[in-house]
């Protein structure tokens, strides 16, 4: 009987070696055996009976007869030993054969060989119809749609008002508009630099736009060499470089000292300010619109800095209440006075008690600039006062105005604003505490009102620890009992569980702990766990709640000090294809099959993932098996494991890695 054993398995992608799979096993291969059965004396069936004589003599033993039973003896023997060695050399072709791993890098392919290649097939016997299995395989989509942002489509676009910027806010495809295609890469697509280098450096194969070279070539915002873009650092409002603006700042709001970690930077550009700020530990969600501004967000996610596209319009952008230590506009050219001040009212509402934010550009330091902003100093003084004016009745103080900057602070509490609405008739404190509330819901032109206080030094919702400390510390939302669910001891075990489950993929997915992923995507993040588990390496996770959850945990997770957004996985994600390296899927699945097609769910991920990406999901085998029938048409690589806790646990874990493939190019009449 030939015994299954445990294996090493090595995945056939072309980017990632998996090693040392648990519970994995081949197929076990028995050959059976005819049983062996001595004949015994006396019995009328053995051929070597010595028959009695008629007359009862005794039995007298033929030699012929003996020898016939050694003989057939030897010869069962002889056919058990052959099958068994058939066997196991059956086994280990079927289950074993050559195969090649290849890694492209850059410009280069690097292949080796090895000599195991992954068994795909589900080893679970599960009730699925014979027609779902049916692999559907879905065509490349037109070169035309590389580039493709199902809900923020400039084509739609223009079906929308343009009054408060409602044309740029997200209108995604009804479920008959949507693309059931795979987005193809622009030829010559080449893998990102790593991180630090991608933050000044990348392919122009990857993004073919030139506008922003010409449009922004003062200002240093990008420069084509050859067949790379340069990212010297320059912005709008600091030409010279981003880490000298910074340094500026830091004169005047000390950013070193881990008090500042979250960021929020409206009308981004290339992100050059979120990217220098991180060499300080300070992450920033930085967003701006698809605008005329070709592709400004995925210059900021190809650099690896994290970037949404996104605008202050008429709805509250999507993050929840007090998530952000600091807010940045640098001639981000958002009328902040005009529209009752809803929305600087809408910073108000993200911006932590106690947090900064920092204006530069139009108004600030007018008096300078007016003639190079072909505005005149009555109206550039009126906006400034009017902004002034603003601020003081959102009980912001000023900090200070010096040269190009100006920051304003907002106050740790409500106490004295409270009392303060007796003076300003306008904005008033909501009465609603649904302040967290913001997918799809309509911004206010009242005050966002913070937690209550027992006195006028405490903080509002609670004080937060310096970074790192902050990422373990228990977060003040957990305290007060505002997440129903969890406690503090739950948050240390969920700190612990991910760590394991971290450690596990690193097994599972040797580059993770390198440096071969930077952007990450966590679709389900629960508390941050997984973001938490990775802060050791040199990389950086969205955190994405689904909206409609019962227990909202995003505010938890920017009390830790990491960053991210709402989202309804049954619609598009605000980025640009191609924009992340590593996805990772929690109970997303199960949690959506009976919402929406999952298999527009798997397309997203793969609009949104880079070639040679690596994909990690999580869920019941059931689900597994579904997903990976959809895989298959979607040119990925996939292999199903087993749990870290061992194979008796009905979830199992999906690595998957996506092909690299490119589109044609459009042939020239």
């Amino acid at each position: 009987m030939l015994l299954g054993t445990r294996s090493q398995v090595t995945t056939t992608s072309q980017l990632v070696t998996l090693h040392s799979v648990p519970g994995f096993r081949f197929p076990h291969h028995r050959q059976n055996c005819p049983r062996v059965t001595p004949f015994s004396e006396g019995s009328s069936s053995s051929p070597a009976l010595m028959a009695k004589e008629q007359d009862g003599s005794p039995k007298v033993r033929h030699p012929e007869f003996q020898r016939m039973r050694v003989t057939l003896t030897i010869g069962v023997i002889g056919l058990c030993v052959t099958a068994y060695i058939l066997g196991a050399w059956q086994g280990t072709s079927n289950g074993i054969s050559s195969s090649l791993i290849s890694t492209r890098t850059q410009c280069k392919d690097h292949v080796r060989s090895s000599g195991a290649r992954l068994d795909f097939q589900a080893h679970h016997q599960v009730g699925f119809n014979e027609s779902a299995l049916a692999v559907e395989k879905f065509t490349p989509c037109l070169l035309k749609y590389s580039e493709y942002t199902p809900c923020q489509d400039p084509r739609r676009a223009r079906k929308f008002p343009k009054k408060m910027m409602q044309y740029r806010e997200r209108h995604c495809p009804k479920k008959e508009d949507m693309l059931r295609c795979l987005i193809p890469a622009p030829p010559n697509y080449n893998n990102p630099f790593q991180w630090p280098k991608s933050r000044d450096y990348a392919w122009f194969n990857n993004i073919p736009h030139r506008e922003l070279s010409i449009e922004k070539a003062v200002q240093n915002w990008i420069h084509v060499e050859g067949d790379l873009l340069r990212f010297p650092g320059g912005g709008t409002m600091f030409p010279h470089g981003a880490d000298a603006y910074i340094d500026d700042i830091n004169a005047l709001v000390p950013l070193n000292e881990g008090n500042i970690r979250t960021a929020l930077d409206t009308g981004c550009g290339v992100a050059s300010w979120g990217a220098y700020l991180m060499k300080r530990n300070i992450t920033t969600m930085s967003f701006a619109p698809r605008d005329s501004h070709e592709a400004q967000v995925q210059f900021a996610l190809e650099r690896g800095v994290p970037a949404m596209i996104g605008v202050i319009g008429t709805e509250r952008i999507p993050y929840p209440a007090r998530a952000f230590d600091m807010a940045h506009c640098s001639r981000c050219l958002i009328p902040w006075n005009k529209l009752d001040g809803i929305y600087l009212i809408e910073v108000d509402r993200v911006l932590r008690p106690g947090g900064y934010w920092i204006l530069s550009g139009p108004p600030i330091h007018w008096k300078r600039h007016y003639k190079g902003w072909e505005r005149t100093e009555e109206d550039l003084k009126q906006e400034q006062d009017e902004i002034e004016d603003l601020a003081k009745r959102l009980c912001w103080k000023k900090v200070i105005e010096k040269g190009d900057l100006a920051i304003w602070q907002k106050p740790i509490n409500h106490v004295e604003c409270v009392d303060s609405r007796k003076v300003y008739d306008a904005p008033q404190i909501c009465k609603s505490n649904d302040v967290d509330s913001a997918w799809y819901k309509k911004m206010d032109t009242c005050i966002s009102p913070l937690p209550d206080v027992k006195s006028e030094d405490e903080v509002a919702g609670g004080a937060l620890e310096r970074w790192p400390k902050r990422a373990f510390a228990v977060p003040p939302r957990i305290i007060r009992g505002s997440v129903p669910g969890f406690t503090p001891e739950k948050f240390q075990g969920d700190n612990k569980v991910w760590s394991e489950r971290v450690n596990h993929y690193k097994k599972l997915i040797p580059p993770l702990g390198k440096r071969r992923y930077r952007n990450v995507m966590d679709m389900n993040a629960g508390i941050g766990g997984f973001a938490a588990a990775l802060m050791e390496y040199p990389l950086w996770v969205m955190n994405v709640v689904p909206s409609g959850l019962a227990h909202d945990t995003l505010g938890v997770i920017y009390e830790r000090g990491f960053i991210g957004t709402y989202q309804d996985w049954c619609e598009a994600f605000s980025t640009y294809p191609r924009t992340y390296d590593l996805i990772h899927a929690d109970k997303i699945f199960s949690s959506y099959q009976d919402r929406c097609d999952i298999t527009y769910i798997l397309l997203e991920m793969d609009r949104i993932l880079r070639p040679e990406g690596t994909v990690i999901i999580r869920d019941n085998v059931e689900v597994l098996v579904k997903v990976q029938a959809i895989t298959g048409g979607m040119r990925w690589k996939s292999q199903i494991m087993d749990h870290e806790s061992g194979p008796f646990n009905p979830d199992k874990i999906l690595v998957a890695v996506k092909t690299y493939w490119t589109g044609k190019p459009v042939q020239k009449q």
